[in-house]
């Protein structure tokens, strides 16, 4: 395919590769609303809480230490190849997940999905880069970003519309004819592209990488999970994957052909855009978690109500996404980054004015700012990191960027997560200490879990109790976040290049026309 056919087809070629990234996306948030569904023994596969964490651990822990792996391979074998690859190994897991019968295979079905989702992701910001010159790449990266957004956004909604009327497989089964209709169109319309010189092959620097996040990963929601930060089935795994990423990272410092150019970390664009997104994600992904339980446990909202309630945010992610470009070239990447990332502490601390009645309408705007902050971080920020790396290498800078968003993720619901259960504990160690062991577990153990006992022994008081100690968990939670988003504002502030320095970059040469796109 030349150069002109791709510039004549390159929005139809974002487009597609937009919608292959929401499906992904979108599946990652889509689940929450079917958990509990999943775990009626009735309508559902009877999952245990156990087997109901694993099913989204399983994915993200797959997800999060193949996504390097994956953005490499991208760049070697050639990124539209391992694109459609990932594509169809999700399709192929998403069948498997929606008729699984029983929650171990449902596991298995998720890691694979996990598989299939890091092969595709690396990809598609990697092939936006060769396609778009620099002079559009920002306002392209912008939609992309803008698709993770709205996926994050609809997931709710869209699992809340298919459980009202099909069973609770319909959330994964949906993501198959849209594959099948994004296989036949990347096929037509995305070119192939690679690293014209790729180099020796670092098979040692791929399994540490691998192999560190995924025992990284693994801590971090074991901590989640316990509680209980100090315990050594917690600080074992964490020390242990940083340890062998510290050792990847010597690795690739004295390679000769590395995976992965570590010394580009000194190029301030890339270490303190990477930086503002994992800041930015550990606070926002944690109060999403949160907020869930407030609408549908709290407000008693249904998964669709509570899904509708998040649309405010998709809103912001369409409206300012598209125009972040526009925003950097006039001020720059270092002004636009810092004011969004103190829009999105500013939405966070505003959590802890709401409280059992408080309007729902409140947490919409809430929701709104919150997605325009995170609209004028996610965008620039990408941008940065890609254009600290050539072009050959832009899957591995794809895979840094997500992969840096994945672990934030995990670690922002792990920690938020520890918080909000060990304040709501707390407060409700009195109530817990009345109750049965077997009911005092489950009321402890989270706020549906109160409530469900409550419901058995007529206990309103324990409600309104629960209420009250989950809302005052969420305001400590709301304002630890906060601090985190803050603390991404000033390091940007601090490290991330000025206005003068971003657009003298731009305007060096970045590679070649055969660089771009080779067939």
């Amino acid at each position: 395919m030349d150069s002109e056919t791709i510039q004549r087809r390159r929005w139809y070629i974002l487009g597609v590769l937009t919608v292959s990234l929401l499906v992904v996306v979108l599946d990652n948030t889509i689940l929450n609303v079917a958990l509990k569904t999943i775990a009626d023994p009735d309508k559902g596969l009877g999952a245990t809480q156990s087997q109901l964490e694993w099913s989204i651990n399983s994915y993200t822990l797959v997800f999060a230490g193949l996504l390097f792996t994956f953005g490499v391979l991208g760049d070697r074998l050639g990124r539209k190849r391992v694109l459609m690859g990932g594509m169809a190994v999700f399709a192929l897991a998403s069948l498997a997940s929606a008729y699984a019968q029983s929650p171990d295979q449902l596991i298995y079905a998720r890691a694979l999905m996990g598989l299939g989702g890091a092969a595709v992701m690396p990809q598609t910001l990697s092939i936006i880069t060769n396609v778009f010159e620099p002079h559009e790449r920002g306002r392209a990266i912008g939609i992309w970003a803008g698709a993770v957004g709205l996926g994050v956004a609809i997931g709710p909604l869209t699992g809340g519309v298919l459980l009202a009327h099909f069973w609770w497989g319909s959330v994964f089964l949906i993501n198959v004819p849209v594959i099948a209709v994004g296989v036949v169109l990347m096929a037509m319309l995305v070119p192939e592209s690679r690293n014209p010189q790729p180099g020796r092959l670092d098979p040692l620097g791929v399994v540490l990488s691998v192999i560190g996040l995924v025992v990284l990963s693994y801590g971090i929601i074991q901590g989640g999970e316990r509680g209980d930060w100090l315990a050594p089935a917690v600080l074992g795994p964490i020390f242990a994957g940083a340890a062998v990423l510290a050792l990847f990272v010597w690795h690739e410092a004295r390679s000769d052909s590395p995976a992965f150019d570590v010394g580009l970390f000194k190029d301030a664009r890339m270490s303190a855009a990477v930086a503002s997104i994992a800041l930015c994600f550990f606070a926002a992904a944690g109060v999403f978690f949160f907020a869930n339980f407030y609408m549908q446990s709290v407000r008693g909202l249904t998964p669709l109500e509570s899904g509708a309630m998040v649309l405010p945010f998709a809103v912001a992610q369409l409206i300012f996404s598209t125009r972040s470009a526009g925003m950097v070239r006039r001020f720059g990447a270092k002004a636009v980054c810092t004011v969004g990332l103190l829009l999105v502490a500013g939405a966070l601390a505003s959590y802890h004015f709401v409280g059992i009645d408080t309007p729902l309408w409140i947490l919409g705007a809430i929701f709104f700012v919150q997605g325009a902050g995170m609209a004028n971080v996610m965008p620039p920020a990408t941008e940065s990191v890609m254009s600290a790396l050539p072009r050959e290498k832009a899957g591995a800078g794809s895979a840094i960027n997500n992969t840096a968003r994945q672990v934030a993720v995990a670690m922002g619901v792990a920690v938020l997560g520890s918080v909000i259960a060990s304040v709501y504990r707390g407060d409700l160690r009195d109530d817990l200490a009345a109750l049965p062991p077997d009911a005092r577990e489950a009321a402890g153990e989270s706020i549906a879990g109160a409530h469900a006992v409550a419901s058995r022994v007529g206990g309103q008081t324990l409600v309104d109790h629960a209420d009250a100690a989950f809302v005052h968990a969420m305001h400590t939670a709301s304002v630890a976040a906060a601090v985190v988003a803050f603390l991404g504002a000033l390091l940007v502030l601090k490290w991330m290049p000025g206005r003068d320095a971003g657009t003298q970059t731009e305007a060096l040469p970045r590679a070649s026309e055969q660089e771009t796109a080779k067939v």
